[in-house]
């Protein structure tokens, strides 16, 4: 019987199901009928059916049915939204609201990020870090450094102080250190993790904002200073962080400690707190007072500026601050305590090398100390480097016995001090270097002094002539004693030497070193600022540190320019016997100003090259090169003619210039007044510049020979400048100085009589001063006429002659010039 359909449905199993029709039959034309047993015994729909629409319910109608329930009709065209449309206005909330909704979003993944990616990622790098160990620290940190001459040869070595040292305990640390190093570094290391989270937020911040600033507590320090990465990267202090905390898990405060004070660097080559007690104060640990504890601990932060005073004392004095507020020093200790001056560099430095030559070792550990080059001191240490200098050992050698030629076998007095540089004008570098005898641990006369030129200042006086419209042709009254408007004392030149007259040219007052003639360029011609500026362009430095703090050289006792004694190398005209050499070194090399230095190469162990200088010329007296060489020319073209003129000429005809200079005592000396304090002579070829000085250790006393004789510049400096010269320059080749090209040849001027000699001459230029004519060759048309050209030979009064007079017995050496 067949099965009735349900209502409204199909049979049950469809058209080919029990009950269905069969294929082919009634139901569906065409198709042939299943064969018996093929029949489908399923009774789900078939699958090209389309599923049954659930009950209608609200949430579930589509527009179009809504529409067409309310009696629409299904027609695009036709259809309609009933819903009102929104306002720009609302548009723009709706927009505003879901950006937010997003910004908040972003936020809330933003801040998951941050709080659970450095916990994600100290977890990850955590396990593969591990921090370094003092006592492998300590075994890499004095490695010999090996110092070569310039040809290669070796000088000696560099070992560090307390090389053998052995590893502190913490026991062995006393109170007074611990308390300086945490109020220098980190005060509150005890209370920390490794690490001070608050200051690490703000050295991240410093990086983003592209600001400076640490954030490392002790602990971070360590492991810094340990492994010698201190570049500014985030990954870098990312790391650092990891470590830290890890070492402070896997240790104590008290031995992070230890390795901390027996591992870090406090400057003079001292590694470990131990070693710095013994080369600032030759001190054990436990007997430095905690104002001495202060002060070593003050130059952790920064090593290399370790004899700079003023930045010492400033970092005392924040040291001694903070022990205070943490209460490790009474008050009454604080106001009672001064700078703890340390000892003197040299005097606490390992003697690798004796004799003078332990002075050049010092200027090599001093270059790397400044950070000259750009490799530390600390750093050669560690890596055991070699260096190679700029030292000639042929050229230290005739230095050496210059000196002792002339001061020990000539039987000078011991009291007498004296200085030797040689500089290569082609270079800069450093070929002698003589600044006393007793080697490392002894005073530097050579760079650690500042002495009163004398007459050899007048070079600068020159240049600033020649920069300003004047010429070696152009004459001034030579007269002496001359009195110059506001200047209590007369001028005199020495001797009271009167035989230029009242139109004396420069060439010869430059030969005779006649002061009146130069105290009337200076002060009413060219001025005394100009004349400052034309010796720092030669090479005198603006300001020089000699274990004392920053000193600025020829200024005013104000601060401002100096009065006119500075003309002739007195009054604030202060400089050191080494920056002389350099700055007659750019005379030398034909107005090319290079700086000194000592270090050629670096090189590590395997050989490759960590530092090398590199050539740096600058054209010292105008932009324009050519100007510059031909001032500086000009300048040798008459300094050629002191040598032979003072009497210590270089052998065998060589051409040298150069020029002497004394220092004379004012007359509140007492018994000394009249007298030299100082002479100098410096002077040079085209391939060498040298400066020897020769005073006192104990101020401006009198110097005298060992015949009792007052010391002149031709006078023992010149004979130990000749005999270095001839010693160093032996079996090179014969140079000669450019020709020079004449500068501002001087136009007489209208009046026919000179002004007096109580009136400062040639007050009144006939050209401006800084617009100097063409240079011209003058025409001689009567035979009779005073010559006043360039190229005219020196002359005495109106009358030409050929040759210098002779001085009278007593008088001083001729070309020895003295300061007011």
């Amino acid at each position: 019987m067949p099965i009735a359909p349900p209502p409204g449905g199909r049979r049950p199993g469809g058209p080919n199901g029990p009950g269905g029709a069969p294929q082919g039959g009634p139901g569906r034309p065409g198709v042939p009928p299943r064969r018996p047993g093929e029949e489908r015994t399923t009774q789900l729909p078939p699958v090209n059916r389309p599923p049954q629409r659930e009950p209608d319910l609200l949430t579930h109608r589509e527009p179009e049915d809504e529409f067409l329930l309310a009696g629409g009709v299904d027609d695009e065209d036709e259809y309609y939204d009933d819903e009102p449309e929104l306002t720009e206005e609302e548009e723009r909330r709706l927009r505003k609201k879901k950006i937010w909704k997003r910004v908040r979003i972003g936020a809330f993944v933003a801040l998951g990020l941050m709080l659970l990616g450095p916990v994600i990622a100290v977890a990850i790098a955590y396990p593969l870090v591990d921090w370094p160990k003092p006592e492998d620290i300590a075994a890499d940190q004095n490695k010999t450094i090996t110092l070569q001459y310039a040809d290669n040869s070796e000088m000696t070595k560099i070992t560090a102080p307390g090389e053998n040292r052995t590893m502190l305990t913490y026991d062995e640390i006393p109170e007074t250190v611990k308390h300086a190093v945490l109020a220098a570094e980190d005060a509150d290391f005890y209370e920390n993790p490794g690490f001070d989270a608050k200051a690490i937020l703000r050295a991240a911040w410093f990086q983003v904002t592209s600001g400076s600033g640490g954030g490392s507590g002790l602990t971070q320090q360590y492991i810094k200073k340990a492994t010698g990465k201190e570049d500014p990267t985030l990954a870098r202090k990312f790391t650092e962080v990891v470590k830290a905390f890890k070492m402070s898990n896997e240790s104590d405060h008290n031995t992070i400690l230890t390795a901390y004070l027996n591992t870090v660097y406090f400057g003079r080559g001292a590694n470990g707190f131990k070693a710095a007690a013994q080369v600032y104060y030759k001190k054990d640990m436990k007997d430095l007072t905690p104002s001495e504890a202060a002060l070593i601990a003050a130059m952790i932060q920064t090593p290399s500026w370790s004899e700079d005073k003023e930045h010492s004392q400033k970092q005392w004095k924040y040291v001694m601050g903070q022990m205070l507020q943490k209460n490790w020093i009474d008050q009454a200790y604080y106001d009672a305590q001064q700078w703890p001056q340390p000892l003197a560099f040299a005097e606490t430095q390992p003697k690798s090398l004796d004799g003078p030559r332990g002075l050049i070792v010092d200027q090599i550990q001093e270059a790397l100390e400044l950070e000259k080059t750009n490799v530390t001191f600390e750093q050669a240490q560690k890596t055991g480097v070699t260096i190679q200098t700029t030292i000639d050992p042929k050229m230290q050698t005739a230095a050496e016995e210059a000196v002792d030629e002339i001061m020990v076998k000539g039987g000078q007095p011991e009291a007498l001090k004296t200085s030797l540089t040689a500089i290569d004008p082609t270079s800069g570098a450093v070929r002698a270097y003589w600044g006393g005898r007793d080697g490392r641990g002894s005073f530097d006369y050579a760079k650690g002094t500042l002495q009163e030129p004398g007459s050899s200042f007048k070079a600068f006086d020159l240049v600033a002539a020649l920069q300003n419209g004047k010429g070696l042709g152009t004459t001034y009254d030579g007269t002496s004693p001359r009195k110059f408007p506001g200047v209590s004392t007369p001028i005199r030149n020495s001797g009271n030497d009167n035989s230029c007259g009242k139109e004396c040219p420069v060439r010869t007052a430059m030969i005779k070193s006649l002061n009146t003639v130069f105290y009337d360029m200076v002060v009413n011609d060219v001025g005394v600022a100009k004349t400052v500026k034309a010796a720092h362009q030669a090479g005198i430095p603006e300001q020089v540190n000699i274990g004392n703090g920053p000193k600025k050289l020829l200024v005013g006792e104000d601060g401002g320019t100096p009065n006119g004694g500075i003309a002739l190398g007195g009054d604030q005209a202060v400089v050191r016997p080494f920056d002389m050499a350099s700055a007659y070194a750019t005379f030398a090399a034909r107005g090319v100003y290079r700086a000194p230095f000592f270090i050629v190469k670096i090189t590590g162990p395997d050989g490759s090259v960590l530092y090398q200088h590199a050539d740096q010329p600058i054209s010292a007296f105008d932009p324009d090169q050519t100007k510059s060489q031909d001032i500086a020319d000009n300048v040798t073209d008459v300094l050629k003619e002191i040598p032979k003129s003072s009497n210590i000429p270089c052998a065998g005809g060589r051409e040298c210039a150069g020029k002497t200079g004394t220092h004379e005592l004012s007359e509140s000396a007492g018994q000394g007044a009249g007298l030299n304090s100082k002479a100098w002579m410096v002077g040079y070829t085209p391939s060498i510049s040298a400066a020897v000085w020769v005073g006192r250790n104990e101020g401006n006393l009198p110097i005298r020979d060992k015949s009792g004789a007052n010391i002149f510049g031709s006078g023992v400096p010149g004979r130990i400048w000749q005999a270095f010269m001839n010693k160093a320059l032996a079996g090179t080749q014969m140079e000669r100085f450019a020709k020079a090209k004449p500068l501002n040849q001087y136009n007489p001027p209208a009046k026919s009589n000179p002004p007096s000699s109580s009136q400062p001459a040639n007050n009144q230029p006939t050209q401006p001063t800084d617009e100097p004519t063409r240079p011209t060759r003058p025409t001689q048309t009567d035979p009779n006429e005073p010559c006043t050209g360039f190229l005219c030979p020196p002359t005495t009064g109106g009358k030409t002659t050929t040759t210098t007079p002779k001085p009278k017995p007593g008088d001083p050496p001729p070309g020895d010039g003295t300061s007011p």
